[in-house]
């Protein structure tokens, strides 16, 4: 019986390993591995599985003569040419239901982070400064929270707000018909959201038609001030124009954990200094790509994983 071999190349929880190595996969675990060496290699497998730093397009299709299917942790399908791949039969997995409780939980921590200066109160009372009244915060009861995407982590961040006495709005493009808990509505166009919204969460996978969604016209056109938390892609918001909204307070806080540039060592001298004026704000909570990044969503990708290359199996009579 013929073993199928199968090159991970990034780290994964020794449960995804066993399981693939149980399932008759010859396992290659290279999770340091560089995409011009995934590109050299691929001929040799019929499974890859694959995180952020390999880009499954037409360099790396091209050579993959032998490949079935592409495994993807976690979510975010924009690294692979999606159209290319299903031309040459390869199929394809991803698993956004996995982690999109830990990036739930992400976005409300950063948010709750951001409305009551725990940064800025974190640093003070380590230096011991005790300043009360300079950080009052303020209540995530009462406002109204837009979530654009509704798939598998717009759901998770809103049933974590379902106790927090907020009105939920809802925008799926893709979507109609939802069946929505109490205090949430579906909106049929971003202008709702624009129009109401104090909160602005996006949850959309990146797409041409979701580039730079956040830009100047969409914060122009919104009919108060807002917050924006952005855990999806950053290049669904235009850093400078996000910069320019801070400054004029057309933005009243930002939460991000996802930015257009990840690489601070290869930003170009402009953007330094638009990512140097960003992480003045006192307004801005950041992190690095940390949202769906937790022990519990490294075993649950693994596990689902899993479970649908099961299921591909089966059609591909494995």
């Amino acid at each position: 019986m013929m073993q199928y071999r199968v090159l991970v190349t990034d780290r994964v929880h020794p449960l995804l390993l066993k399981g693939l190595e149980s399932r008759g996969f010859a396992v290659d675990y290279q999770p340091d591995i560089r995409l011009e060496e995934v590109i050299d290699q691929i001929p040799d497998y019929s499974g890859l599985v694959i995180n952020t730093k390999v880009k499954a397009y037409t360099p790396l299709l091209n050579r993959a003569k032998n490949l079935r299917w592409i495994a993807r942790l976690g979510s975010g399908m924009e690294i692979v040419d999606i159209p290319a791949a299903e031309a040459r039969g390869i199929r394809l997995i991803s698993t956004p239901e996995a982690n999109c409780q830990a990036v739930a939980e992400h976005a409300l921590g950063m948010l709750l982070c951001l409305f009551r200066n725990l940064c800025r109160a974190d640093r003070q009372v380590r230096m011991r400064q005790w300043q009360r009244e300079a950080n009052r915060g303020i209540e995530l009861s009462g406002m109204t929270v837009g979530i654009i995407g509704y798939g598998h982590t717009g759901p998770a961040f809103g049933h974590l707000l379902e106790g927090a006495n907020v009105k939920v709005l809802v925008f799926d493009k893709y979507k109609q018909h939802l069946k929505l808990p109490p205090r949430y509505l579906q909106v049929p166009d971003l202008e709702s959201i624009q129009r109401e919204a104090g909160i602005i969460s996006l949850h959309l996978p990146l797409s041409p038609e979701t580039k730079y969604l956040i830009d100047a016209d969409f914060i122009q056109a919104c009919r108060n001030p807002f917050f924006l938390v952005n855990t999806s892609r950053g290049s669904m918001v235009r850093t400078q124009d996000l910069v320019e909204g801070l400054r004029s307070g057309k933005v009243r806080g930002a939460c991000l954990d996802v930015f257009e540039n990840e690489f601070p060592e290869r930003f170009s001298t402009e953007e330094g200094k638009c990512y140097d004026a960003l992480y003045g704000f006192e307004q801005v909570v950041v992190s690095p790509h940390i949202a769906g990044w937790t022990h519990e969503s490294l075993r649950r990708i693994a596990e689902v994983l899993l479970a649908k290359l099961d299921h591909l199996a089966a059609e591909l009579n494995y």
